[in-house]
């Protein structure tokens, strides 16, 4: 039996010599069930076809000027800013893991994750042919017209 004090005279642990053994055989089990799971899908950057919003990018800044309200306190202020989205789209088309890349703050960082999150399903980027899951990242301006 293995028996670690503290310097305080605190018993931390008694162990004995067979515990030890079943905690190691222990050990492998749990790595090869770690191992055993499926690898979380790879994310591009890039693709052959790069994911594409329903109706091209005309129909997404349309999309982003109908959906957006301006934060309150940004346009009694007269205040503005770009805000950068980064997002996946995955095999599907759906708009995945949306974050702020770069803020502005003054409520445009929230509003503009809403409208992301809010986004129809896109036409999913392609590599030879095969639907795959790529990152994307898109600027959001905020800006009142004079």
């Amino acid at each position: 039996m293995k028996i670690i004090v503290l310097t305080g005279g605190v018993l931390l642990a008694a162990v004995s010599a067979h515990a030890q053994l079943a905690s190691q055989a222990a050990v492998p089990a749990a790595t090869a069930a770690a191992e055993a799971a499926p690898a979380a899908p790879e994310v591009l950057t890039y693709a052959d076809e790069m994911p594409a919003f329903p109706g091209g990018d005309g129909a997404m800044h349309q999309y982003l000027a109908k959906k957006i309200v301006y934060p309150t306190a940004a346009n009694q202020q007269n205040l503005s800013g770009t805000v950068y989205v980064r997002f996946v789209v995955d095999e599907q088309g759906r708009v995945r893991d949306v974050e702020v890349a770069k803020g502005c703050g003054h409520g445009f960082d929230e509003e503009a994750l809403r409208v992301v999150r809010l986004m129809p399903w896109w036409t999913p980027g392609r590599v030879a042919g095969r639907p795959v899951r790529v990152q994307r990242t898109l600027p959001i301006v905020f800006r009142l017209s004079k």
